[in-house]
């Protein structure tokens, strides 16, 4: 009677250990993932945000609106190239509050809005289709100050 018992105790040696193996691997693979996930969405969080606020000033220092609006999206491509998300895709809309027909008319109110997303890395195909991705939006404002230098009219005046 002894013998088997002693068999039995022989027999289980190092199953714990195979047991903490696989279990370790099943539970560290995906909270590597979800941390590095979270990582790739702040690191696109914070490009979204920066290329907002620099569209923003690019569109409010740009002579005129046609100008600003082309100026606003090449920096939006800029700056997200510049934060290390080059193939993050963007959408930039411009609106201004203004009593004037022009957005860079004293007392305007221009907002920039950049709306992005970022794929989640490794998220497997078997899943849907193409990769999960995350929303992302930020807006600036950028108010044009009552006295605005204007050099048109600046210009007419010392041609008279």
């Amino acid at each position: 009677m002894r013998s088997s018992a002693v068999s039995r105790r022989r027999d289980e040696t190092g199953s714990a250990l195979v047991e903490l193996s696989w279990l370790a691997i099943i539970l560290l693979v995906p909270l590597i993932w979800i941390v590095i996930s979270v990582f790739e969405v702040q690191q696109g969080a914070f490009a979204t945000s920066a290329a907002a606020r620099a569209a923003g000033r690019a569109y409010a220092l740009a002579p005129d609106d046609a100008t600003g609006e082309a100026r606003a999206r090449a920096v939006v491509e800029q700056v997200l190239a510049d934060q290390g998300t080059p193939g993050q895709r963007a959408r930039v809309d411009i609106t201004c509050e203004t009593p004037a027909d022009s957005c860079h008319a004293g007392t305007a109110v221009i907002t920039v809005r950049v709306d992005s997303g970022v794929d989640l890395p490794f998220f497997p195909a078997i899943l849907g289709e193409g990769a999960a991705s995350v929303s992302l939006d930020a807006s600036h404002t950028v108010p044009i100050g009552q006295y605005v230098e204007s050099a048109a009219e600046d210009e007419e005046q010392a041609e008279r």
